[in-house]
């Protein structure tokens, strides 16, 4: 009896061992699939913050390109400190005039300026303008988005230039003078593509970076002085009339002379045949 004891005694610390022994194992891996499925949600954390700056950052390095192109029209009092303002806001605001024209028409005088205008600024000088005077006859402002056409653009000069940089590869690895001659033409076709698409590229790029503002102004002069000068006009307009007859009869002056001659000699015939 106190064999059998002992024994299941015995048979009870080998289990308590046997189970202290395994604990320590399992909690361990489990400690580790822990850490391991820690570190990959942090990294997986950091790749998607990653990936998330990187598209906003490329999102905000494409601003939009944008066209914006104005025309306005107003009276003013003073035509000649008016054009001197406008100039100066020109001046102020980095700008040129590409076309400066002035004609009389009617009762008016008026006033024509194309203004190019960095695009930064084409609000403030329209600004700056309004301010000067009453109202504007008429404004119009047009704004037009190339986003999409520049990307395009950008995008396929790019690769143009990548098949140039294959093409001119190819031909330091050519012999043949066939295939030589056959890689040039391509290349001269690919080259002036690519001339075309930057011609394009740069235009767009002017005109996104300077806004067009035409600028038309003008002012009423007296009706009584246009009437006037009208009437100078028919007067001139009627001696130069008179002047081209006189100039017309004395070039065909033999015939004035002979018609009527001719004609008195017939009327001058007949009656002496009538007479017979």
């Amino acid at each position: 009896m106190k064999n059998l004891t002992l024994f299941f005694l015995f048979g009870i610390l080998l289990v308590s061992c046997k189970n202290s022994d395994s604990n320590p194992l399992e909690f361990s891996a489990i400690s580790d699939s822990k850490i391991n499925l820690t570190n990959s949600l942090q990294t997986k954390k950091g790749f998607s913050s990653n990936e998330t700056s990187n598209n906003t950052a490329l999102k905000e390095s494409i601003s939009r390109k944008l066209l914006k192109n104005g025309n306005v029209v107003f009276e003013t009092a003073d035509l000649e400190k008016m054009k001197l303002n406008i100039e100066n806001l020109v001046q102020k605001f980095d700008g040129y005039i590409s076309s400066d024209y002035a004609n009389e028409y009617d009762n008016k005088v008026n006033y024509y300026l194309n203004i190019r205008i960095p695009s930064q600024y084409f609000d403030s000088i329209l600004k700056e303008i309004s301010i000067q005077i009453s109202k504007f006859d008429a404004k119009e402002i047009t704004i037009s988005d190339v986003t999409e056409e520049f990307l395009d653009i950008e995008s396929r000069l790019k690769n143009k230039k990548e098949l140039e940089k294959r093409y001119l590869e190819i031909l330091q690895q050519s012999k043949s003078v066939e295939d030589i001659l056959n890689i040039e033409r391509e290349l001269g076709k690919l080259r002036e593509e690519i001339e075309a698409t930057e011609g394009r590229l740069n235009y767009l790029s002017n005109q996104v970076s300077f806004s067009t503002l035409s600028v038309s102004f003008y002012k009423k002069v007296a009706n009584e002085t246009s009437f006037l000068g009208k009437i100078g006009d028919r007067f001139n307009n009627g001696f130069e009339n008179l002047k081209s007859f006189l100039l017309f009869i004395l070039t065909v002056w033999p015939f004035v002379i002979i018609i009527p001659f001719s004609y008195f000699l017939f009327k001058k015939w007949r009656h002496r045949k009538l007479t017979k």
